[in-house]
């Protein structure tokens, strides 16, 4: 069995599955703090961030919370440029 899922990098060798992604949102607001929590909590919270500061929130369609180190627009960005890759490949007009 193959699996043609796509990996985003979330910074220091730590890779999700791209289409599981729901958001990803930054840590600083009071709601975010308070979601962090209650993962924590409920055992969801995955934390990627290898004793850094925590630069973004990645929430997946599990209803897992995952930190990261890197910046939201960073990940954002590479999550959309995995996207287009994607498009570019169903696209046989390419």
């Amino acid at each position: 069995m193959s699996c043609k899922c796509r990996l985003l990098n979330i910074g220091f060798g730590n890779y999700i599955v791209a289409e599981r992604v729901v958001s990803i949102v930054n840590p600083s607001s009071a709601p975010m703090k308070r979601l962090k929590e209650e993962a924590k909590n409920n055992s969801r919270l995955i934390d990627a961030t290898q004793g850094r500061k925590t630069r973004s929130i990645i929430l997946t369609d599990s209803n897992h919370v995952l930190l990261s180190a890197i910046q939201a627009e960073t990940i954002a960005q590479r999550l959309a440029t995995d996207l287009l890759e994607k498009t570019e490949e169903k696209d046989p007009r390419t």
